[in-house]
């Protein structure tokens, strides 16, 4: 793993790390010298990401929440702050949806997705932001979705979701913008991940490789979090060229 001092000494919470994008932006930030604590619902995944970007060179710990409940998100941040003493990135990256008729949605399906879409957003921010104010800096980027700012049919939950991701975003960065602490939206159209497939889209109308990569929306990460601290990225929408954005 090449370092270089860019995130050197920063430290990072990545929640829905597991796998896809999370994973791709644990990777990113950890070869640039940021400490990274991934956190997902599948500790076998994390405690095998972690030992990965431990034996290259970087440092990593993996904690197993679940991001729907307060006070797991809570514990998350104060064992990041027992480890390493500071938090400096958070990422609230974890989500999913399904694609189906919504009068075809049971009450779990619609719950769940506004727990871990919305309410994950939420508790995650809510876990750091004192450390953040004591710190008087720090960056909350939150993942989006293209539903974020557009609609389709068969996705109303999930962009219900997503879009209120994005008011609580703009609202939460005039709350504490004058802290130090920033707070960016990342709203990425299809990317190839496991999200489809969790989604109910076994074939969808692109390749995968036409596709935005994980890795893509990590480097979009790695934007945010490189700006002059004296300014901030607000929305980025990230489309893949297969896509049209009509």
């Amino acid at each position: 793993m090449c370092q270089t001092a860019s995130l050197k000494g920063k430290v990072a919470i990545i929640t829905g790390a597991s796998s896809g994008i999370g994973t791709a932006i644990a990777r990113r930030l950890a070869s640039d010298g940021c400490a990274v604590v991934v956190s997902a619902r599948r500790a076998e995944r994390l405690n095998a990401l972690a030992s990965e970007l431990t034996a290259a060179g970087g440092q990593a710990l993996a904690v197993p929440a679940d991001v729907s409940d307060a006070q797991q998100m809570q514990a998350l941040a104060d064992q990041t702050v027992a480890e390493f003493g500071r938090i400096d990135i958070m990422v609230n990256n974890a989500g999913f949806g399904f694609i189906k008729p919504f009068m075809e949605s049971t009450l779990a399906e619609i719950n769940s997705q506004i727990d871990v879409n919305f309410k994950g957003v939420c508790f995650g921010s809510m876990a750091v932001l004192p450390t953040m104010d004591k710190q008087q800096s720090g960056t909350i980027i939150n993942i989006g979705s293209i539903a974020s700012i557009r609609h389709w049919s068969h996705l109303a939950v999930y962009a219900a979701a997503k879009h209120a991701v994005l008011g609580f975003s703009r609202s939460l960065y005039e709350e504490v913008r004058t802290k130090g602490i920033r707070v960016s939206v990342i709203c990425p159209a299809a990317v190839n991940t496991e999200f489809l497939d969790v989604a109910g889209l076994t074939n969808p109308p692109w390749p995968a490789a036409d596709m935005i990569q994980s890795e893509d929306v990590a480097e979009l990460v790695m934007t945010c979090i490189n700006m002059p601290k004296n300014v901030s990225l607000d929305t980025m929408v990230l489309w893949p060229t297969c896509q049209s954005s009509q």
